[in-house]
């Protein structure tokens, strides 16, 4: 009975150590990240690794504590970094309201040192940065490595797919792509 009890309590500390620090599973609900993951029915498979914010590129999807609800976990795209700029409001919400387009530098924001800019890729119905402001990297739980949709007849991995950074290229880009992009075609 004694080594029955060791070898549950070793288990159960090794199941911990994974599940904390290595990969977590989630359900994905709510609209903020259609077309990218359906309202229902996706979960999740999260690397802790990169846990407050370490490692992440422009474009990754992550977990985070939402800011407003401590108790609650959210999912968003990255979309600015430490230092980088980014456009505050959803594209077109400010002209339509009669500002100036022109007055480009009250929609623009720095990220601060130590946060990141979260969006959601349904921009419409979306509760990220642009309502809470940037995100304390140490609310960032990890990066979404892969999504999976569960099936009763299928099995629970039918539909199992790696996630991409949709902004991160493989290879550079070439001569006539730079050429196109400087003279804005």
């Amino acid at each position: 009975p004694l080594r029955l009890l060791l070898t549950s309590l070793k288990l159960l500390a090794l199941f911990h150590l994974l599940w904390e620090y290595l990969l977590s599973l989630a359900p994905a609900q709510g609209p903020s990240m259609l077309a990218t993951y359906p309202v229902t029915g996706t979960w999740l498979l999260t690397s802790r690794l990169h846990r407050l914010g370490r490692s992440l590129s422009v474009g990754d999807t992550v977990t985070f504590t939402i800011p407003e609800r401590p108790n609650s976990i959210g999912i968003k795209r990255v979309i600015g970094l430490p230092g980088d700029y980014v456009l505050i409001g959803t594209p077109g919400e400010f002209w339509h309201s009669g500002a100036d387009p022109a007055a480009d530098d009250a929609l623009m924001l720095q990220v601060p040192e130590g946060h990141a800019y979260l969006v959601g890729d349904n921009l419409s119905v979306s509760r990220d940065s642009r309502l809470f402001g940037p995100v304390p990297l140490a609310l960032i739980r990890g990066k979404v490595i892969a999504s999976m949709h569960p099936s009763f007849t299928r099995g629970p991995f039918a539909e199992f797919q790696w996630v991409q950074n949709p902004m991160r290229r493989d290879e550079p880009p070439s001569k006539e792509e730079v050429l196109n992009a400087r003279l804005g075609r």
